[in-house]
């Protein structure tokens, strides 16, 4: 599914590194070995060291699993994996 994005969504900063972020992120998850499709993804940012990007990957149907969530942490200065986690 191909769309073209408009100028101003191009020049806001944050949707442009968050689109970033997302896709190095899925990228790690299919590598090793999330169905991305298949995930509730949730993305949360915050500033332990610099500005960072938690994306968690979770199954869409939860109910009675434990676990087995992972998360990728990226830095979106660089867009770089700072940590990968992967929940039990």
């Amino acid at each position: 599914m191909a769309a073209t994005l408009s100028a101003d969504v191009l020049q806001d900063d944050l949707a442009v590194s968050l689109a970033r972020v997302l896709a190095v992120a899925n990228k790690r998850a299919r590598e090793l070995g999330v169905d991305v499709l298949q995930s509730i993804i949730t993305i949360t940012q915050h500033f332990d060291d610099g500005e960072l990007w938690r994306v968690n990957y979770g199954p869409k149907a939860y109910v009675g699993r434990r676990g087995g969530d992972l998360i990728v942490e990226v830095d979106a200065s660089d867009i770089s994996i700072k940590q990968v986690l992967r929940g039990q």
